[in-house]
């Protein structure tokens, strides 16, 4: 893997002095919450800036707190498009040239025969949104089966619209083991979420702290999906910069 592929999520306060002294980019994930594009805007972009000031490899988190492309209701559609769209925009302000957006189901709201292609109608309708030179790409959470996820990329068939796979999510969530969900994701996946857990809880522990064999699945998704980038997404990030150093995987 080459350096130049892996990002730290700013989930970590230190995450920019990490990226700096280890050559890194860092992933933008203040906006996760969407008033941060709103009344806080003007404290969070200056926190923001200040991080990049030194970071030229950037990727962005939209905005996830009650938005579902899925949704029944078009006025809640409405909103998803409201905020993703305000996120396509900063995410291109901040230079990335890819930004992460949670596909959006929930296991007590939506059956997968209703998320997979009402989530794959709502892109294929909004795709005009998405700006020249960024790429969309897809989380996984709440996603149990590898199908229901899949058949929403299958159906778009679109080069702007990628998988994130989140891999600690897959380990939480599904069943399914997470190198089959690497196999057979591989043609869609941009982007991996990377973090360990002990499939009992979405803990965002250390690399090598839970129960995922990580320096497999790390040259699994190497050798699959050579093209894709990745992201330490756990609180604190030093340990887990240092054990992929230890392990050879970062060149």
């Amino acid at each position: 893997m080459k350096r130049e592929q892996w990002y730290i999520s700013t989930v970590d306060e230190n995450a920019h002095k990490l990226a700096e002294n280890h050559g890194l980019g860092i992933e933008i994930a203040e906006y996760c919450t969407a008033y941060n594009m709103d009344d806080y805007f003007e404290i969070t972009h200056a926190s923001v800036a200040e991080k990049l000031e030194c970071i030229e490899k950037r990727v962005f988190h939209g905005p996830f707190n009650e938005l579902f492309p899925c949704a029944i209701d078009p006025k809640a559609r409405e909103l998803a498009r409201f905020r993703y769209g305000q996120a396509m925009k900063l995410a291109v302000d901040y230079g990335c040239e890819k930004i992460v957006i949670h596909a959006g189901y929930n296991p007590r709201l939506y059956y997968p025969p209703w998320y997979t292609p009402k989530t794959a109608e709502f892109w294929r309708e909004f795709a005009f949104l998405i700006p020249e030179g960024l790429t969309v790409c897809l989380e996984n959470v709440f996603e149990e089966e590898i199908d229901m996820f899949l058949g929403i990329f299958e159906e778009l068939d679109d080069p702007r619209i990628k998988i994130c796979l989140d891999i600690g999510h897959v380990n939480t969530y599904s069943e399914t083991p997470v190198s089959e969900w690497i196999k057979r994701c591989a043609p869609y996946i941009a982007h991996f979420h990377i973090h360990n857990n002990n499939a009992d809880f979405d803990s965002h522990q250390s690399v090598d702290d839970g129960s995922m064999d990580m320096k497999m699945l790390l040259e699994l998704a190497d050798g699959l999906c050579p093209d894709a980038t990745y992201s330490l997404e756990v609180i604190e990030s030093e340990a887990s910069v240092k054990w992929l150093e230890e392990s050879g995987l970062l060149k």
